[in-house]
């Protein structure tokens, strides 16, 4: 006879960031982990999901323990089955990010990269937009605050290299003119920090994956 016992809900985060080193080794270790955790979007036993990926249940239940002391699984719900409890798992997130922190001190900075032109350059900040997310994401949680921010994405084409750079001098133009008509300046003439809560903006822009593998043209090209 299989009845549940009743556990306390949990409401799986949409992106979860993983800053520490053991826990991303916990999920990156076997390639079965990060397949468990996906199965378990919604609550599942291990013999559940050791069926629905053809495993044996002891080595899925092995894998689900070491990701549930990790913190990407927990107990969802426990079911008695006759005279044994069977437990359901599901996923903390339903996506991850592995922030810069898990490789320490070789995690991405943008300050030691010279040419703010690179693609390197663009990696770096986008890499230090995810470590600090997850700084500020953490320190709100603690003080059960919400904090504000603001993204834009956007698809574009352009046809001559030319066409671009007129693009990217008007974009900065508009950019520095919102910036100077709508925020706060940084720091007072006196050198000391400007009132109200400070934000960081970044804009990016680069070639996009063609989602065709064939599809390519000369914009693509070192000299577009």
């Amino acid at each position: 006879m299989e009845s549940a016992i009743a556990t306390a809900a949990f409401a799986p985060e949409a992106v979860a960031c993983v800053a520490d080193a053991a826990s991303a080794g916990v999920l990156l270790q076997h390639p079965l982990r990060r397949e468990i955790v996906r199965q378990a979007a919604e609550p599942a036993s291990a013999t559940e999901i050791a069926g629905r990926l053809g495993e044996a249940r002891q080595k899925v239940n092995y894998h689900v323990r070491a990701l549930a002391d990790a913190g990407f699984l927990v107990r969802a719900e426990q079911r008695r089955r006759g005279n044994l409890i069977e437990q359901r798992w599901v996923a903390t997130a339903r996506s991850y990010v592995l922030t810069p922190e898990v490789v320490g001190p070789l995690g991405a900075d943008p300050r030691r990269v010279a040419d703010e032109l690179s693609a390197d350059h663009l990696l770096a900040l986008t890499a230090r937009t995810q470590s600090d997310l997850a700084a500020v994401r953490r320190a709100a949680e603690e003080q059960g605050k919400r904090f504000s921010t603001l993204s834009l994405a956007a698809d574009l084409r352009f046809e001559s290299a030319e066409q671009r750079a007129a693009f990217a001098v008007a974009l900065r133009d508009a950019l520095a003119e919102v910036v100077a008509r709508h925020s706060a300046p940084e720091t007072n003439a006196d050198g000391t920090p400007g009132t109200g809560r400070p934000y960081r903006l970044l804009l990016g822009v680069h070639p996009r994956p063609p989602e065709n593998p064939i599809e390519n043209n000369e914009e693509d090209s070192p000299d577009g």
